[in-house]
């Protein structure tokens, strides 16, 4: 039962600040999962080809990765507060106070590290741009030493907010929801 919870629990973690769908019943919010529209994140999360976006400046490029890294690497080393600077005052996805405190708890609570590969930003604007990557998270409860880990993809939508690149929000898909 504890790996169910803690399956479930690192599930709603990789998909800190997705909090779009509140409104929607179980079969929307399925469907949600499985079938990321374009318009929200650019190309379907299920699909196997994966292209970067060809329209990026180099200077841009380089700051939207350097603005992933940093908020990948944060998250990795425990670092609430300069993880909190990597994500947008501007977003309607997640309210900063309820994502300080959650993210408080997790860094408590476990050790949670996520590594990422293949990634590539998919969308480019001089406002937006969204980052695909693949995830391998592996979460362990530090109190009583239950480890779990689960892959998945995810597209991060960046905004540019006083010359930085901040999190809007983020789009998750395990792979076991791509199976089903």
């Amino acid at each position: 039962m504890k790996k169910i919870q803690l399956a479930l629990l690192m599930m709603t973690m990789l998909l800190l600040g997705a909090c779009s769908n509140n409104g929607a019943n179980n079969e929307e919010k399925e469907q949600n999962k499985q079938d990321v529209s374009e318009e929200s994140v650019g190309f379907s999360l299920m699909g196997d080809s994966i292209e970067e976006a060809e329209n990026i400046p180099k200077e841009e490029k380089e700051q939207i990765l350097q603005a992933f890294d940093t908020y990948i690497s944060t998250f990795n080393e425990k670092e609430l507060d300069a993880y909190m600077e990597t994500l947008s005052e501007n977003t309607e996805s997640f309210d900063l106070e309820e994502e300080r405190t959650h993210t408080e708890s997790i860094f408590k609570d476990y050790n949670l590290v996520r590594e990422v590969s293949d990634v590539t930003i998919v969308k480019y604007s001089e406002a937006e741009a969204q980052v695909f990557a693949v995830l391998k998270s592996s979460l362990k409860q530090l109190s009583t030493g239950l480890e779990t880990s689960e892959n998945g993809r995810q597209v991060t939508v960046f905004t540019k907010e006083n010359n930085e690149w901040k999190v809007s929000s983020v789009h998750y898909l395990g792979d076991d929801a791509m199976k089903q």
